[in-house]
């Protein structure tokens, strides 16, 4: 009966040891990577399982002022009708300044306010401006620290950083989760256990969604 070369294996055993070596790094930098993003999800994807039955207990705040009068030719009223467009930067950085709010974005322009809705995370907001005699008011309402996490759960209103951030936070969660399904493939041999395991991972939501979701 003929024998296996040992030289004619170690290529192979070179390129397995190789690859475990790889996934093992994937999988334990994407775990890092990940780690603080899992534990804010999983906890927020409680709270938001259980929203309605979390009371939260809004808190608004209203400030009101005055424009310049050197800014008043900035609202002045026209002929355009209504429209959408950014404040103009002196404008801007008085209401910034005035009432402690980030003012980008587009404010709606009507024949007699311009109005800038302030949408964030855990909250909500509004400056209006009366065009004509340039009294301005403010509401912010914040709704809590857990209405804050829900929200970044859900990427409301958090900008175009969380929502890269998000993105990237996903692709690691999906590394880790292809690298681990690769390490369970090859110690599957020694752990009887972990295919069954994994069916389960996949049936029961299976079941769940089937029988008790209508």
């Amino acid at each position: 009966m003929p024998r296996t070369n040992p030289a004619s294996l170690a290529p192979k055993r070179g390129r397995k040891a190789f690859w475990l070596k790889q996934i093992h790094t994937w999988h334990w930098m994407s775990s890092a990577i990940s780690l603080i993003g899992l534990v804010l999800f999983t906890i927020t994807g409680f709270t938001l399982n259980h929203a309605a039955e979390i009371e939260a207990s809004p808190v608004t705040v209203e400030k009101t002022g005055q424009l310049p009068q050197a800014l008043l030719p900035l609202i002045a009223p026209d002929d355009r009708g209504d429209e959408k467009k950014p404040l103009p930067p002196a404008l801007a950085q008085w209401v910034g300044d005035t009432f402690a709010v980030r003012t980008g974005g587009n404010a709606e322009w009507s024949a007699d306010e311009v109005y800038l809705a302030l949408p964030r995370p855990g909250g909500d907001g509004w400056v209006a401006i009366d065009r004509a005699t340039g009294e301005a008011t403010s509401e912010t309402t914040s709704r809590g620290w857990i209405s804050y996490l829900n929200d970044l759960h859900k990427g409301r209103n958090a900008g175009p950083a969380w929502k890269w951030f998000i993105d990237i936070f996903a692709f690691a969660c999906l590394v880790f989760a292809l690298t681990g399904l690769f390490l369970l493939q090859l110690h599957a041999a020694k752990r009887r256990s972990t295919w069954p395991l994994v069916g389960f991972g996949l049936i029961i939501p299976a079941a769940v969604a089937i029988i008790f979701i209508h």
